[in-house]
């Protein structure tokens, strides 16, 4: 059997970690354009389905040039900024900086029943991770029209289901003020009173995420008061 010097075992080494590590890093330059694409959809997808429109990965990116008319970015004085693109914007980062200093997405859509509707992204925090979505509003800009939330990594069958059709369908026709005044969506444990149009009712055995949706709203929406306020006047 050859015997190897410990010199020729540190070249081949640090060789093997060199070659490795370019082919990671060229398998991840490669696949970066399809990753983007896949966010892309995504998020064209979910917001989509905040105004009831379902889509397929084929077909999504027409449906959103048909459905969403208009897109831009406000700071937080509701005023409209020029040059920055409202989808690129992430939110997540901007929630990082003084509130002064953040932009805020808005989108216009017009959905098969004519209503002329607000979509606002969401983000937060859930038990295991961010949780995040859209928001959309009827034309009254106070009654909510639809929603889409997702996780990253909620506890399936609990806090899990707040991707699922019958919590985000509660929201529906509930609405985030009362009498000109931002209250938002109460996310209750135990249910919510019947026919309380700021309430809903949390998940079962997800208290924690249940807790975090109802911050997320409540943090991420009131941002756009005094753009909604100027809408409404």
């Amino acid at each position: 059997m050859k015997n190897f010097s410990n010199r020729y075992i540190f070249i081949f080494s640090a060789v093997m970690v060199v070659v490795v590590a370019t082919l990671l890093s060229l398998a991840a330059t490669l696949l970066q354009p399809a990753q983007e694409r896949n966010l892309e959809i995504e998020k064209k997808k979910n917001m989509l389905e905040s105004i009831n429109v379902p889509s397929t990965r084929a077909n999504t990116k027409e449906l959103y040039d048909r459905y969403i008319k208009e897109s831009f970015v406000i700071n937080s004085k509701g005023e409209t900024v020029n040059g920055i693109d409202a989808f690129t914007v992430a939110l997540r980062k901007e929630q990082k900086k003084p509130f002064e200093e953040q932009f805020l997405p808005v989108f216009w859509a017009t959905p098969d029943d004519g209503e002329k509707v607000i979509i606002i992204p969401v983000e937060g925090k859930g038990l295991w991770g961010p949780i995040y979505g859209y928001i959309s509003l009827k034309s009254d800009l106070n009654t909510i029209y639809g929603v889409n939330f997702d996780h990253k990594g909620e506890t399936p069958g609990l806090g899990a289901e707040i991707n699922t059709t019958p919590f985000e369908g509660q929201f529906h026709n509930k609405q985030l003020f009362d009498n000109g005044s931002f209250v938002s969506i109460q996310v209750i444990k135990g249910g919510a009173p019947e026919n309380d149009i700021h309430g809903v009712d949390a998940i079962s055995g997800g208290t924690i995420t249940s807790n975090g949706l109802q911050k997320m709203i409540f943090d991420c929406i009131q941002k756009y008061d005094y753009y909604l306020l100027k809408k409404r006047n």
